[in-house]
């Protein structure tokens, strides 16, 4: 992988993560593309995973300092809640995921799938619940969902934006708890890696630091872009739009399968 070729892939990243987008689907399509040979592709997405939640603190850092201040309130109960299924499924299941995203053959599935769950979401109304009122059991769903959307071509901040918006929260509630909900995903992803390289099962060497650093700084500078634009746009109610996107799933699908 080159400079540039990780610069891209970070961009990529950065403006997938918070639209309603498969950003490691995405990643694993322009690996592809790119002609990109890695021994440990997952280990760059995670990297550029935390690349975004730099802008992530930073465009909701009075929320978390709030949350930080006051750590019994109902919703960082939420936020933990919801963080428990994608942990279980990491535990239980991770190598599994894993052997995924060293294959392209289910993208174009999770891209089409994401694609017929926005414009379902889109025909959802009467969205007037805030995070302060939302339920247990929405927490619950919520986590469900986005432990779900950890295969390649889901769209994890489409699925459970998407998921809030069924359970009527609020579109800009909705948005902002799927976000919150993205550091301890990120955090804990990251954590999972360090345990995999301390018990051998990712070398060292096999890792391009001058590349992961590149592209945590391109995902940092487009995921900030990123937000600011998802968040105008989920107040106009056009995620519909983002399924017409996901016709390229079925160019994935014929290119890669046929």
């Amino acid at each position: 992988m080159t400079l540039i070729e990780a610069i891209i892939l970070g961009i990529i990243q950065g403006l997938a993560e918070f639209l309603p987008v498969s950003s490691s689907g995405h990643l694993m399509v322009f690996h592809r593309l790119l002609g990109i040979e890695s021994n440990d592709n997952l280990t760059f997405i995670v990297v550029l995973n935390l690349g975004t939640l730099l802008p992530l603190l930073f465009i909701f850092r009075k929320d978390i300092l709030e949350l930080i201040k006051q750590p019994f309130q109902k919703t960082v109960a939420l936020l933990l809640i919801a963080t428990i299924p994608i942990v279980i499924a990491t535990i239980l299941f991770g190598s599994f995921i894993e052997g995924l995203f060293q294959s392209t053959q289910f993208l174009a599935f999770g891209f089409l799938i994401t694609g017929t769950i926005l414009i379902l979401t889109d025909r959802i109304s009467h969205n007037d619940r805030l995070i302060k009122n939302m339920h247990y059991l929405d927490a619950v769903i919520i986590g469900l969902v986005q432990a779900i959307a950890v295969f390649p071509g889901l769209s994890r901040s489409g699925s459970t934006i998407s998921a809030a918006l069924a359970r009527k929260i609020d579109r800009e509630e909705a948005a902002k708890f799927s976000f919150l909900m993205s550091i301890p995903a990120a955090f804990g992803a990251l954590v999972f890696r360090i345990l995999r390289i301390f018990t051998g099962h990712i070398l060292i060497t096999d890792l391009n630091f001058l590349n992961l650093i590149v592209g945590f700084v391109a995902a940092a500078i487009s995921g900030y872009l990123s937000i600011n634009f998802m968040m105008n746009l989920i107040k106009k109610a056009k995620l519909k739009y983002f399924a017409l996107f996901y016709v390229f799933g079925l160019t994935v699908l014929i290119f890669f399968l046929f």
